[in-house]
């Protein structure tokens, strides 16, 4: 008891420096670009990377450094003399394209009293409590929005500052007792392509957690199953001004095939919990070819090959209407459910409750419609599960986070590195 009081003691009087760094960072511009094969898909995230990098070094951690990728590595040497796990935090310094993440402003909204925000460079932009009923929890309390015209970036910015802001701890206290800790910051996750170039012998951890999660209290070790699949429709070309009975535009067929899809079901606006869905993400192409690619999506993987079965049978008629028109259908695997990899190693999630209950919180284990670097380093043979930050509304001008919740995650890394010395 001794120990925890003064923990608590130690902890009330901590300057967090979360929410500076999290002001700092947004402010960089680190969208990637889906459309871009190389890696990273924008030379742009490094700047955050590098940025980190010197940062970690400033604070005491000699091995910080960026590698080609623009991956970010360093070590926070073990305190005690236990043969203890070596535990990764991960959160990637990518934004998502889907909102622009240039010019961030970010706004601190100090003691918000409840009214709707008008964010004040789009005043058309109204964040309420009526649409994100999470937000009356902070009545009273600080939370940060941007300006209107970009994303805030709290996904992930949160979670690097969570990690950056746990490092400057753990350098402050010396007196923690913890094993070896791994800190890596990805670039990519958006693009779903955040640990591809990874060396997981270089990292040489054993268990990991990502922190890319959103409320407070919630902890996922249970994602989609992903694919990507793709139809290329191959129409008939002639000369617009000779074209009767010959031209047949397949970017006209490929909105047929839009149209036909299911409207009350099967897309991820129409699904929720666990129900899998197929998602049109993007179309190109001429009268002579047009592509459209997919996201198929689902909690039991076997369940992807009838969802992309499904797709192709909806497809296939349409274009056996036209003479001459051909198909091409393609599927690649993204990501598994990481749950599958993490019910043997029951520890990660039993190590993370007692951090949570210690840090006065009472665990949620929900489900991630969606994914995390976590899900691909799970099957890399690091067991790495997913933590909260805080993020709101991410991808969208209406992104928020409140500085309680990210202060309050930094505080279960803290006790969660003393449960996994205790127990070894």
């Amino acid at each position: 008891m001794y120990i925890a009081a003064n923990f608590i003691a130690m902890l009330h009087n901590y300057q967090f420096t979360v929410t500076e760094r999290f002001l700092r960072y947004v402010q960089i511009d680190t969208q990637s670009d889906p459309e871009n094969p190389a890696f990273p898909s924008s030379e742009k995230q490094k700047s955050l990377s590098h940025l980190l990098a010197d940062e970690l070094k400033a604070i005491g951690l000699q091995d910080a450094h960026v590698d080609e990728y623009g991956y970010v590595l360093a070590t926070i040497p073990a305190s005690t003399d236990k043969k203890v796990p070596t535990i990764c935090f991960c959160s990637h310094v990518d934004t998502a394209p889907d909102c622009s993440g240039t010019d961030v402003k970010p706004i601190v909204h100090q003691h918000y009293n409840g009214y709707p925000i008008v964010l004040p460079d789009d005043e058309t932009q109204i964040i309420t409590t009526e649409k994100y009923p999470y937000l009356k929890n902070f009545i009273g309390k600080d939370i940060i929005t941007a300006s209107g015209k970009t994303l805030l970036g709290a996904d992930d910015k949160s979670g690097v500052a969570i990690i950056m802001d746990l490092a400057n701890y753990l350098q402050a206290h010396p007196e923690i007792i913890h094993g070896a800790i791994k800190i890596l910051f990805t670039p990519d996750e958006e693009t779903g392509r955040g640990v591809e170039k990874l060396d997981m012998k270089k990292l040489g951890a054993d268990f990991g957690y990502t922190l890319d999660g959103g409320e407070c209290g919630t902890f996922e070790d249970e994602t989609f199953s992903a694919d990507a699949a793709s139809i290329t429709i191959n129409g008939v070309i002639a000369h617009p001004g000779y074209a009767k009975g010959k031209l047949i535009n397949a970017i006209k067929i490929a909105g047929e095939i839009l149209d036909a899809l299911p409207k009350h079901e099967f897309s991820p606006e129409t699904t929720s919990g666990r129900e899998g869905f197929i998602h049109p993400v993007r179309v190109s192409g001429i009268a002579e070819k047009a592509s459209i690619d997919f996201i198929v999506r689902d909690f039991i993987t076997d369940n992807l090959a009838k969802h992309e079965e499904r797709l192709k049978d909806i497809a296939q008629p349409i274009i056996d209407k036209y003479i001459g028109v051909t198909m091409e259908f393609s599927v690649k695997e993204q990501y598994r459910n990481m749950k599958d990899v993490l019910v043997n190693y029951p520890q990660v999630a039993e190590n993370a409750l007692l951090a949570y209950e210690r840090s006065g919180l009472t665990l949620r284990n929900e489900p991630i419609r969606g994914g995390t670097d976590g899900s691909r380093l799970s099957y890399m043979g690091l067991p790495c599960p997913n933590i909260f930050t805080g993020m709101q509304a991410i991808h969208s001008k209406h992104e928020w986070v409140a500085i309680e919740d990210m202060e309050k995650a930094v505080e279960v890394l803290i006790n969660l590195v003393q449960v996994w010395e205790e127990k070894a």
